[in-house]
Order: structure tokens, then sequence, then C-alpha cells
């Protein structure tokens, strides 16, 4: 497919919105320029956002299947999305996606005969409390029921466009792709209807009940507008860097310090250093790192390594100053018990002098 030349001009005003060693970052809002003319994101499509940002066609592509957002095959005027998420479902949500699904005959991302609605279910649609929620187009159906449902689909398909309970009018799934690639939306009124939901609206009204507020808050702060924001924001660089071109104050002496009773010198830390990198160095110092407050303590300095005959003298007389340890036998056990005991059994007798054959344990001796 060839592309208009507004989506190619288009093209060219959101690659410029980037640095210029920065483009690829304007693909997520050229896949939706190119939705926004083919209804969907075709190999065309994708062939064309690999050209003007120079990249290939799979690194496009990887992009274009990971978000949902982007449609792979044609979609409906109207993208109708029920959750069937574990809230949504609770509340009667998968019974509002089944019950369209019959009326409509279409099942899970396809697409009615008459190119009008595409019905998909979805995992979560971020608002719990509004469940079941539908979104068309992405614009809130908040508590719908199944009959609702039907109402919403029937005049999508009769041209008319139902209005949300949150959000802007409807528009077509390609008038929205155009503002999701950052143009805004020129249709009369566009942005005139809509309002929050009462649950909203429930914290606000708790919190002007109870009292609670943002200290030094005050809500009727006008919202500045770009211009205004731009010119505050060039005061401030300005002050700064007045302030960072004023000589610096000559700084104060130094007051001496409380002598700490160590022999060793002590050692001021660096100012760029951490706390953590100093307590480091102090507990387990490099050659050139002195040990701050241990008396008599010195830098140790790498010597040469000790030579095998030194190595295994000193190995020798480890072995000689450490005996190895006894037998294993339990603490107690001596010989001189075990040889009397054994005497004493060839001999007949016990330790008390009974026969050991005696049973009756009088001890008497026969």
């Amino acid at each position: 497919m060839s592309f208009t030349e507004t989506t190619r001009a288009r093209a060219r005003e959101i690659i410029a919105r980037y640095p210029a060693d920065r483009s690829r970052s304007a693909l997520l809002p050229l896949l939706h320029l190119v939705q926004s003319e083919e209804g969907y994101v075709s190999p065309a499509g994708v062939e064309f956002c690999a050209e003007v940002l120079g990249l290939n066609k799979a690194q496009v592509g990887a992009v274009a299947t990971f978000y949902t957002m982007y449609k792979r095959k044609p979609t409906g005027d109207y993208l109708v999305s029920v959750c069937t998420n574990t809230m949504c479902d609770v509340l009667g949500g998968q019974k509002v996606y089944d019950t369209l699904a019959e009326h409509l005959g279409v099942g899970h991302e396809e697409t009615t005969a008459d190119g009008k609605i595409t019905l998909e279910h979805a995992e979560c649609l971020a608002a719990c409390d509004y469940g079941p929620v539908m979104t068309v187009n992405y614009d809130f159906f908040d508590n719908v029921e199944p009959q609702a449902a039907l109402d919403v689909v029937e005049e999508l398909r009769a041209g008319g466009r139902p209005m949300p309970t949150r959000g802007a009018r409807l528009c077509t799934l390609k008038e929205m792709a155009v503002q999701l690639a950052g143009f805004a939306d020129e249709r009369d009124g566009a942005v005139a209807d809509g309002g929050p939901g009462e649950p909203s609206l429930r914290g606000l009204r708790l919190a002007e009940q109870h009292g609670v507020s943002v200290p030094g808050f005050d809500p009727k702060t006008p919202i500045r507008s770009k211009a205004e924001a731009d010119r505050a924001a060039a005061e401030a660089k300005a002050k700064a860097e007045a302030e960072a071109a004023k000589p610096a104050p000559a700084p104060e002496p130094a007051a001496p310090e409380a002598a700490s009773g160590s022999t060793a010198p002590d050692v001021k830390a660096p100012d760029d250093k951490s706390p953590q990198v100093r307590t480091a160095e102090t507990r387990q110092p490099d050659a050139s790192t002195p040990v701050p407050d241990a008396p008599g303590t010195k830098v140790p300095v790498d010597g040469p390594a000790p030579a095998p005959r030194d190595a295994r003298a000193a190995e020798a007389a480890g072995v000689a100053s450490n005996p190895p340890a006894g037998d294993g036998k339990p603490a107690g056990d001596a010989a001189g018990a075990q040889e009397r005991n054994l005497k004493e059994a060839e001999s007949g007798t016990g330790a008390d002098g009974a026969d050991p054959a005696d049973a009756s344990g009088t001890g008497v001796r026969k």
C-alpha cells in the first residue's frame, strides 16, 4: 500500500519531536499513525515504519506484536472490549460477552460482516470499581448489563454514537489512532462531553467530609499555559545560572580537632567518599590506607612470597604444636577402668564382690 502524503507529512512531524539520535523512539506513535490509515498495522505499515526510521522489519514487527492496541488484521470501526477478568466476571462480565458474541455472531477478535464491530474479551480494563465494564474504542461503559451492551452495539451499527459513561464522545478506531499518534481530534465538540464517575468522586467527597487536604494547596490555583510554564522555567534557569556565577565565599578556618589519644596519625577521609567506603577502608585497609585510631598498627606492606622450604617448615611446626586428638572415645572412658572391669568379669565377680549369676540381687557370695 502507498500511504498518503498527509500520513507521510505527519510521520516526518512525529520523528522531528525526538532528538536526531533517538528517532527510534518515534516507533510507537508511528504505528498508531499507520493504523489510523488502514485500520490495522499491515505488513505495508510495518515496512513503512521501518523505512522512515532506518530499522529492519523484524525490529518493527517485534514491537507491533507486543502491544495489544496494535491490531494485526483488519478491525471494525468500533472495537468493543468486554472485561472478563476476575472482578468483572464475578459481577457478570462473562455473561455480557457471551450475549454479545451470540447476538453479533462473532468470537474473540472477530469482526461483523458489515465491518462495524470487532469484539474482544479483555483481561482487565482497570476499572474494577465500575464492573462489569465494557469499552468502545477504549471509552468506558460502566456497570453494563447484557441488554445495555446490546443497545450500545445496535446503536453503533445504525450509525449512532452513544455517549460513554466517562470520557469524550465516541470516535472510530481510525480517528482514535490519529489521537494516539499525537494529533488533536478536530471534530466539532470532540472533547466537550463526559464527566467523572461516581466512584472516582467518592474519595474526594470523603476528604471534604473529614477535612483531609494537602497543606498549602489551593484548588483554585489556575493551571498555567505552556507559554507561562516555559517562561517560568527560563526564569528559574537564569536565576540558577546567576547563583552559580557568583564567587564562592572564602572557607572558614577549620577548628582544631580534639586529641584522640591515639598514637596513630589522624587520617581525614576525602569529602567525596561515602561513609560506607570510609568504613570499609577502616575495617579492611589496603597497603595505601592507614588504619585510623589503631595504636601501634603499621600499614601492611606486600613482601616477597615465602619459599616452598619455609612453607614446609612452618607446616611442620604447626603439626608439632597441635597433637592429634584422641581415638574418639567418650570423655571419662579411661583405659584403667576398662581393664579393671575386664578382670572382674573374667574372675566371675562384680565390683561389689557379688556373683553376676546371682539373680536374687542379694549380693551374697556363695
